[in-house]
């Protein structure tokens, strides 16, 4: 071991030590995982000892998904065929009435993956689904397999090659469907619905049409996806998994949603509405959609997992605005970095959002920083280097005790 990682290892030890002193017994850590723009480079540092950090180099660069617990971070490199495994070092266990953590080093865990275009990643219920849009698939992997380096997983075969995702969901695979049009060259066919299958790839249950499909999202025992029409929905109804869709109301402007995020402590969800609105979307209420305007484009945005009644949004002017999506009021904003135009080529370098408890972190990969934020005042509180061109983040941790 280098004396590098030496000295990481034994500021890591010092400051799991000083937080369980300091809170009987107990801690709080929050690690970031950053992403280079430009090349393979992660860095993983410790948001509040920064001095903490560890660098790997995963070939190319990456788009980085937690899994379900966050002891493992995937590192999808569409453009290489490749997908990357870390450990995160740090795994959180419930136990009712409190929660364990345990901390160590984030290492890089051996092997990768190889395929056809790896895009999207789904994961629900302790399994991490990647979408190959060349290869006409997806994968599904356990968390446990990751950690162990196991990566065969179950392979669920679509009828053909498409940007889409499958993911299982109570006994059946819920996935996108392809058009039948011919394509020309490299082009893939279009998204026109979703539908439900048996894991050997038999219909289970008729297309519930979705034209321009995409983005999808979990809230409660609801998954939505973005269409032309509206969102597609699976829901249970009368004990058994149904589809449906989630007509926009009349009233709103033609446009769709591509992105989506689920609630975790509340059924509720955030999409994109076009470049400038947002929607919050109840499934169980209609008219279902309530649309927020915004005066500028959005570069990204992010639910507040701890505090379940908010969602903060960075528009290209620079500004962070906080979103009550209870109310569906946009109730406090402030500048938080110079403006990054949407115009250009949508792989530019913008910055990303994470949570990690009270805080926001964002990447500004123009200032090679991350900058930290007050999640109540929206007030800058410091400002992190990390060399390169910051772009995508995670925020893995939390609170437990320490044995």
């Amino acid at each position: 071991m280098t004396k590098p990682r030496l000295a990481a290892l034994a500021a890591s030890a010092a400051l799991i030590s000083a937080a369980a002193s300091a809170q009987e017994d107990s801690a709080t850590l929050w690690r970031l995982f950053v992403a280079d723009h430009e090349s393979g480079q992660i860095t993983a540092l410790d948001l509040d000892a920064p001095e903490n950090r560890w660098s790997f180099d995963v070939g190319g660069a990456s788009r980085l998904y937690a899994t379900a617990s966050g002891q493992a971070v995937l590192a999808v490199q569409s453009d290489d065929d490749r997908v990357a495994f870390l450990e995160s070092g740090i795994a959180l266990e419930g136990h009712g009435d409190h929660r364990d953590i345990e901390i160590s080093q984030p290492a890089r865990i051996d092997g990768e993956l190889t395929g056809p275009r790896p895009f999207h990643v789904v994961t629900h219920h302790g399994t991490s689904a990647i979408n190959f849009d060349r290869g006409g698939y997806a994968l599904f992997l356990s968390e446990d397999d990751i950690l162990a380096g196991e990566f065969d997983g179950e392979r669920f075969e679509q009828a053909r090659a498409h940007h889409g995702f499958s993911v299982p969901h109570q006994g059946v695979v819920v996935s996108s469907v392809a058009s039948e049009e011919e394509t020309e060259g490299d082009a893939l066919p279009g998204r026109v619905g979703l539908q439900l299958f048996d894991p050997d790839g038999s219909p289970a249950s008729e297309m519930q049409t979705c034209t321009g499909l995409h983005g999808e999202a979990f809230s409660g025992s609801v998954m939505l996806a973005g269409c032309e029409e509206g969102t597609a929905m699976v829901h249970e109804d009368g004990g058994e998994l149904a589809l449906g869709l989630l007509p926009y109301p009349d009233d709103f402007p033609e446009n769709k949603t591509g992105t989506l995020l689920g609630g975790s402590a509340v059924q509720i969800f955030v999409g994109d509405y076009g470049d400038n609105d947002l929607v919050v979307i109840d499934p169980a209420t209609e008219p279902y959609f309530s649309r927020v305007e915004f005066p500028f484009r959005h570069v990204d945005f992010v639910l507040d997992p701890a505090k379940p009644q908010y969602a903060y949004v960075l528009t290209e002017d620079g500004t962070l605005h906080r979103l009550n999506i209870l109310s569906r009021e946009r109730t406090s904003q402030s500048s938080v970095t110079a403006p990054y135009s949407m115009d250009g080529h949508w792989r530019d370098p913008r910055p990303r959002l994470a949570v990690a408890g009270d805080e926001i972190v964002l990447t500004d990969p123009k200032e090679s920083l991350v900058r930290v934020i007050d999640s109540e005042s929206l007030e800058e509180l410091r400002s992190i280097e990390v060399d390169g061109t910051p772009y995508n983040v995670l925020a893995i941790g939390g609170s437990g005790l320490v044995h």
